[in-house]
C-alpha cells in the first residue's frame, strides 16, 4: 500500500523517530504521534516512512475525543507509561501495621503510600504482560488459557481496591469480566 492511501490509525516506523500512529492526514502531511517522540508533523513526500499496519483512508472527520482515545490507546499497548493513579483520600499519610505472631519479634510500618505504589505497579506490569501476549503469535488456546491466569491475578488483587480513589482503577478478577 502506498503512503498516499493510508488514513488515520496507521502504524508506521520513521527511521529517527521510530514507531507511531498517524492520527491525522492533511493534504501534503501525516500528523504522528510518536511513542517515544511525541507528535510530530511529516510531509507525506518523505521515502523514509515505513508502514507497519496500514488503515484504509476514512472519508468522514475525526472528533478530537477519537484521537484522543486512539492516542491514549497506542500509549498503553506500546509502552511502559504508567498513568497517574490516586490513592483514596482517607489513606494518605496512613501506615500499615506488620504484626507478626510470635512476640519476640518487631512490628514492622510500611507507609501506605509506598505500598500502594507498589501495587499500582504490579498492576501495570500485569496489564503489559497481557498485552504482549494478546499481541503475540502464540495459538488463540494458549493465549485464552494464559488470559484466564491473569484474570485470577487480577481477581486475588480485588482486596487491596480499597486503597483506589476512583472505582474505574480497580483490580476486576472473573466477576468483573
Amino acid at each position: 500500500m502506498e503512503l498516499s492511501e493510508i488514513g488515520i490509525g496507521s502504524r508506521v516506523k520513521h527511521p529517527d523517530f521510530g514507531v507511531g500512529v498517524i492520527i491525522q492526514v492533511t493534504s501534503d502531511t501525516f500528523e504522528i504521534v510518536f511513542v517515544e517522540m511525541g507528535w510530530r508533523k511529516i510531509l507525506k513526500s518523505f521515502a523514509g516512512l515505513e508502514i507497519i499496519d496500514a488503515m484504509e483512508p476514512d472519508r468522514d472527520l475525526v472528533s478530537y475525543e477519537q484521537v484522543e482515545n486512539m492516542v491514549v490507546k497506542v500509549l498503553r499497548k506500546f509502552s511502559d507509561i504508567q498513568e497517574t493513579v490516586q490513592i483514596g483520600d482517607k489513606w494518605i499519610g496512613g501506615k500499615m501495621i506488620l504484626e507478626p505472631g510470635r512476640s519476640d519479634l518487631a512490628s514492622k510500618e510500611i507507609p501506605i503510600d509506598a505500598f500502594f505504589h507498589k501495587i499500582v505497579m504490579v498492576r501495570d506490569r500485569v496489564r503489559v504482560m497481557e498485552q504482549r501476549i494478546n499481541s503475540s503469535d502464540l495459538p488463540d488456546e494458549e493465549k485464552v488459557n494464559l488470559q484466564q491466569y491473569i484474570t485470577r491475578i487480577y481477581g486475588s488483587l480485588t482486596t487491596f481496591n480499597v486503597l483506589f480513589q476512583y472505582k474505574s482503577d480497580f483490580f476486576v478478577g472473573e466477576k468483573g469480566a
